[in-house]
């Protein structure tokens, strides 16, 4: 077992979408170190069992199930799957997301959008339903994080199908928020800037001189690192965060306060 004495998840479990890479395999891994049981979903079955690897190394249990989060019937298998080897869902990261093809808006294709709403929005509203329901069925309880995005929070020119997912993440954040309080369900959503993952490379490019402009978007003069996204979910996935809901915690290296002294 972990030799963490921060037991955060202690007997919880915890379903993880996106799982297989990046944010979604770090927050598996931690949430294994501090006590979870926990279910990771994704499309890439060889990357999703990895993440269980890892995560039980991390001392936990854990699961990975097929599916692709835009799909009814592959949300409904994932929480059912959840119940069948854990017995309940007591708390979710709806992380799984794609950047889809930037372009301006007057120049992208209907599929385009169709796609990165279908994964980014639709995805986390099936997930919630989904979720909700089965926490609902337990008698309430429960904590649910959103991955939304500092693009939920802005506009970005070229980008506006994935500016107007993580703005609707957001929105079904709050709203989900509102309408479970009193059942016991806490809602929340995490907006990272630039983090260090494979969809960061596609979106902005891999060679030196990318990266330094990327960087420079940060006041603290560098990207995020997916564990550090995977700590904000874990707090609020935990009960130390258990009069947080309705919130999103901006995790940006200070790039929504303003552009980087240049004298410094």
């Amino acid at each position: 077992m972990s030799t963490d004495s921060h037991q955060d998840l202690a007997g919880k479990v915890a379903l993880i979408t996106g799982g297989t890479s990046g944010i979604g395999r770090d927050a598996a891994i931690l949430f294994a170190r501090h006590g979870a049981k926990v279910v990771v979903t994704g499309r890439r079955a060889e990357e999703g069992n990895e993440t269980v690897k890892l995560a039980r190394a991390a001392g936990g249990d854990a699961l990975f199930v097929k599916g692709d989060v835009a799909k009814t019937a592959d949300v409904q298998t994932m929480v059912q799957k959840t119940v069948e080897k854990f017995g309940r869902l007591d708390v979710a990261f709806n992380n799984a997301g794609i950047e889809g093809a930037w372009l301006p808006i007057a120049e992208a294709a209907e599929e385009e959008f169709d796609r990165v709403i279908g994964i980014n929005l639709k995805g986390v509203w099936l997930c919630l339903k989904y979720e909700v329901q089965q926490m609902l069925k337990q008698g309430g309880g429960g904590a649910i994080v959103n991955m939304s995005s500092v693009a939920g929070l802005v506009g970005f020119a070229g980008a506006g199908i994935y500016i107007a997912s993580k703005h609707g993440v957001i929105g079904l954040t709050r709203t989900a928020a509102l309408e479970y309080a009193k059942s016991g369900i806490r809602v929340n959503a995490v907006c990272p800037a630039v983090i260090d993952t494979a969809m960061a490379d596609r979106a902005f490019g891999t060679d030196p001189e990318a990266g330094k402009r990327v960087a420079a978007m940060h006041p603290i003069g560098r990207v995020g690192k997916p564990i550090e996204i995977a700590e904000a979910a874990l707090w609020l996935c935990s009960e130390k965060s258990s009069f947080v809901t309705g919130h999103y915690i901006v995790l940006d290296g200070g790039m929504l306060v303003g552009p980087a002294n240049p004298g410094a």
